[in-house]
C-alpha cells in the first residue's frame, strides 16, 4: 500500500466521520426543537460551536406576552437525554419555566469583554451562587464549598461533606464549566448538588 492510497483512505473516513457528526448535530437540533414545540408555540434556535466542548444549542421560547427566555444545552447532555428514554421534552422545557418565573424575559448574557470582566463574574456571581445553593440545600449540615486546583482540569469547585471520613466525600467541577452553564442560563449550582447527592447515595445516606 503507497502512501497515496493511505492519505486517500484517511481522508475518506474522515469526510465520512465528518458527515455522521454533521447529520447527528442536525437531528439533535431537530429532536430539541420538537420537543420544546410541545410545550412552546414560539421557540427559535441555534446550534453554536464552544471551543471547548463543541456543539451548544441554543433556544429561545417566548411566553404569552412576548418575552423572550434563552437557554443552552450541551450536546452530550441532550444526546444521553433523547437515547434514555425519559421525557426529553419536559425535562428541556423545566429550565424554561424555571426562567419564567423572572418577568419581562431573559435573555443570554453577554459574554465578558475582558478577562477581568469575567472574574469578576465568578468572584461575585458564580462563586457566591454556588456556595449559597450548597450550604442551603444540606443545611444544617455542615458543608464544604469552595474554590482548589486540580492538577489536570486548573481551578475547580469543590463540594462536599466533611462529616463523611471514609471514601469519596467530595465532587468537583471545572470552574470553566460552571461558568459555560452561567453564560447560558442554567444553574451551575446543579451539577453540584447531583454530584453531592451522588456521594450521599453512595454512603447509604439517602
Amino acid at each position: 500500500m503507497n502512501n497515496e492510497t493511505t492519505n486517500a483512505e484517511v481522508d475518506n473516513n474522515q469526510i465520512d466521520s465528518e458527515e455522521k457528526w454533521t447529520e447527528l448535530v442536525k437531528a439533535v437540533h431537530h429532536n430539541s426543537l420538537v420537543s420544546l414545540r410541545t410545550h412552546f408555540d414560539d421557540v427559535e434556535g441555534q446550534v453554536l460551536n464552544q471551543e471547548v466542548y463543541g456543539p451548544v444549542f441554543v433556544y429561545q421560547v417566548k411566553d404569552n406576552s412576548g418575552n423572550g427566555y434563552a437557554c443552552g444545552f450541551f450536546l452530550r447532555e441532550l444526546v444521553a437525554k433523547f437515547q434514555s428514554g425519559s421525557d426529553a421534552a419536559q425535562w428541556m422545557a423545566s429550565f424554561y419555566f424555571e426562567l419564567m418565573k423572572t418577568e419581562g424575559g431573559k435573555l443570554l448574557p453577554n459574554p465578558p469583554a475582558s478577562e477581568d470582566e469575567a472574574k469578576a463574574i465568578i468572584d461575585k456571581v458564580l462563586v457566591p451562587q454556588c456556595i449559597a445553593a450548597v450550604q442551603e440545600e444540606f443545611a444544617p449540615e455542615q458543608v464544604h464549598a469552595g474554590l482548589d486546583w486540580n492538577q489536570d482540569h486548573g481551578p475547580v469547585f469543590e463540594a462536599g461533606f466533611p462529616s463523611i471520613r471514609d471514601g469519596n466525600n467530595v465532587c468537583a467541577f471545572p470552574l470553566h464549566l460552571l461558568y459555560t452553564h452561567l453564560l447560558l442560563n442554567r444553574d451551575p449550582a446543579d451539577l453540584l448538588l447531583q454530584g453531592m447527592y451522588k456521594i450521599r447515595e453512595e454512603h447509604g445516606m439517602e
